[in-house]
């Protein structure tokens, strides 16, 4: 056996994922203010899922709060997720981590999202909301392979 092979840890590989992946939600967030996905007064998923699951509407207070938990913590577990299938499949962190990012991008908001009635069909999104979602996945993913590859040499 390799010694590459025999340090592959799961566990290690997913820590070193949520770190990442915990960066990338930042840095998407960021970039999200510098490219925003959404047009004024246009309610972001996260916040269309947490009334959902609540069954009403939420006060303004509770809308930011619901934004910020789900989107820190589905960067986390899929910032996790990747961390861990990485490595036992170095492949997948192609281009750095912005075909994570991409690929993210086309599971969520371009299937799943719509699929839930979270959002829009991807037909009927605005041209720049497709685009800032993209863009923004891929820096997104590119972060959290930069944090995870140095946090996992650490580990």
């Amino acid at each position: 056996m390799s010694n590459a092979k025999a340090s592959r840890s799961l566990v290690k590989g997913f820590l070193a994922g949520v770190v990442g992946g915990l960066a990338g939600a930042g840095v998407k967030i960021v970039a999200e203010m510098v490219f925003p996905p959404r047009v004024e007064g246009q309610t972001p998923p996260p916040v269309v899922l947490a009334e959902q699951m609540a069954g009403h509407d939420l006060p303004e207070s509770q809308k930011q709060a619901a934004f910020h938990g789900i989107h820190w913590v589905f960067g986390a577990l899929a910032g996790g997720a990747y961390g861990a299938l990485v490595e036992y499949e170095p492949s997948l962190a192609a281009w750095h981590g912005a075909a994570f990012g991409i690929t993210l991008n086309r599971i969520t908001h371009e299937a799943l999202l719509p699929t839930l009635g979270l959002s829009a069909p991807t037909g009927q999104q605005p041209t720049q909301q497709r685009i800032s979602e993209w863009v923004t996945h891929a820096a997104y993913g590119v972060s959290t392979d930069l944090v995870r590859r140095a946090v996992r040499r650490r580990l």
